[in-house]
């Protein structure tokens, strides 16, 4: 394991706090910050491999492989790969509060699995969060997912232009358990919007007490 020396930051005397050590200048990249959330632009970091490197920057015409840009809003870090993969990639959707405990730790798992890119998890998880919106509204316990979505839509609680979106994560769902491939970013997308479309009809929109 690698050992972060102290001096890893420098003393900043402007306003006594840390900042990171010895970056250069990079080429500027816009980007969502995992940590803030905030859509910025960067260009201070490190890189690992760049060209046309003069008095410890990146020229003008130069182009940077990969490396890490540090966000200017919380001086977090950002490493993006040579295929222009960002890590960690920011939680997708919104943050949805006042949701029932067995559903908002799915959605908030979901939602970090796909900024881990781990995105056949992203789907699974989405799925049973659907299974507990069912239940939550008054489904039996240990039916199968098609039952739940069924009970969803006869019971209203899907918009009826919707059902589409609904049998498309079914299905998603029983590929990502009984097949081998792993599920694509954009399957992880269209589970997650669906799975906050229903989250914010139901429980943010439609509180009792409204």
């Amino acid at each position: 394991m690698a050992i972060i020396p102290d001096n890893i930051y420098k003393y900043n005397d402007y306003d006594s706090g840390r900042e990171w050590y010895k970056t250069i200048q990079l080429r500027s990249r816009k980007f969502t910050c995992a940590n803030c959330s905030s859509y910025v632009a960067s260009d201070e970091g490190y890189a690992k491999e760049h060209l046309n490197d003069y008095d410890g920057g990146i020229s003008p015409g130069s182009s940077l492989v990969y490396g890490i840009y540090l966000c200017p809003h919380c001086d977090f870090p950002t490493y993006f790969t040579e295929n222009n993969v960002q890590f960690p990639m920011p939680s997708f959707g919104k943050e949805i509060a006042d949701l029932p405990e067995d559903i908002d730790y799915l959605y908030n798992e979901a939602r970090s699995s796909f900024s881990a890119a781990a995105f056949t998890g992203a789907v699974l998880l989405s799925r049973k969060a659907l299974s507990n919106i069912a239940i939550h509204f008054g489904a039996e316990d240990g039916k199968r997912f098609a039952f739940y979505v069924e009970f969803l839509d006869n019971n209203g609680y899907i918009p009826k232009n919707s059902k589409a979106w609904v049998d498309k994560i079914r299905k998603m769902g029983n590929d990502a358990t009984h097949k081998k491939e792993a599920k694509t970013k954009e399957e992880a997308e269209t589970t997650l919007k669906f799975l906050e479309m229903l989250l914010v009809i139901n429980f943010e929109y439609l509180k009792e007490d409204l």
